[in-house]
C-alpha cells in the first residue's frame, strides 16, 4: 500500500484486519530519495491509497505504472487526479451527495459485470456509498460501478499495460481510518481481499 503518512493512511496500515493481508506499506515521499522506488521492483499487486499527493504521484507514475507494465495489478483509489497521471482518462467533477440516505435519494450508482470476480470479495451494497466525481476512460475497460449519467466510478483497465489497473474516484482509506461509513470499510476489506487472491 502507497500512502502519504495521513492519520486516516496510518489507521488503515495498523488495522489488523488490514494487517492479515502481509501489507507491505509503502511512504510515497520516499520515492524521491529512491528509499521506496527500490521496493516497486519486487511488487506484484500495489494499492495507491486515496488522497495522496497528485503531484508527487504525477513525478514517478512511470515508476508506480511499472508494476503493471510488468504484468502486475495497481489499483488507484480517489482524489489522486488519477486522470493527470494515467493515460487516455478524462475525469468530469461532481457535486458529492454525503446524505442521500438520510433523505431517501437514490445515490444513482449501479453495479456492472456481476460475473467479475471482484463481486466475490466485494457486496453491492459495499460500493453504494457516494463518491468524488467520475471517470471517463478512452479506452476499452470493463465497467464495475456507474452513475446515471454514464460516467465510471470503478473500472478495470486491461488494455493500456501488460498488467491491469483498477481505478476508482471512491475514497475507502480516508474513510476506514476515519473510523466512519462502514460500507467504505467493507469495500476496503474486500478489495484487500480480492488482491490476496490473485484472481485472472
Amino acid at each position: 500500500m502507497l500512502h502519504g503518512g495521513a492519520s486516516y493512511h496510518v489507521n488503515t496500515l495498523t488495522d489488523p484486519t488490514v494487517l492479515e493481508h502481509d501489507i507491505t506499506s509503502l511512504y510515497l515521499p520516499g520515492l524521491v530519495d529512491n528509499s521506496t522506488r527500490s521496493q516497486l521492483a519486487d511488487l506484484e499487486a500495489l494499492l495507491i491509497c486515496d488522497r495522496l499527493h497528485p503531484g508527487l504521484l504525477r513525478e514517478h507514475a512511470g515508476a508506480l505504472l511499472g508494476v503493471a507494465d510488468r504484468g502486475g495489478t495497481i489499483v488507484v483509489l480517489g482524489e489522486v487526479e488519477a486522470h493527470t497521471w494515467l493515460s487516455d482518462v478524462d475525469f468530469s467533477p461532481r457535486p458529492t451527495n454525503f446524505w442521500w440516505w438520510l433523505t431517501g435519494e437514490s445515490p444513482g450508482i449501479r453495479r456492472h459485470n456481476a460475473d467479475h470476480s471482484i463481486w466475490h470479495y466485494v457486496g453491492p451494497e459495499d460500493v453504494v456509498w457516494h463518491y468524488h466525481g467520475i471517470l471517463l476512460p478512452a479506452r476499452d475497460v470493463t465497467p464495475l460501478v456507474s452513475t446515471d449519467d454514464g460516467g465510471l466510478v470503478l473500472y478495470e483497465d486491461r488494455s493500456s499495460t501488460a498488467g491491469r489497473l483498477l481505478v476508482s474516484t471512491m475514497d475507502p482509506v480516508h474513510h476506514h481510518g476515519s473510523n466512519f461509513m462502514p460500507a467504505a470499510t467493507r469495500f476496503l476489506y474486500g478489495l484487500l481481499r480480492w488482491l490476496a487472491a490473485d484472481p485472472e
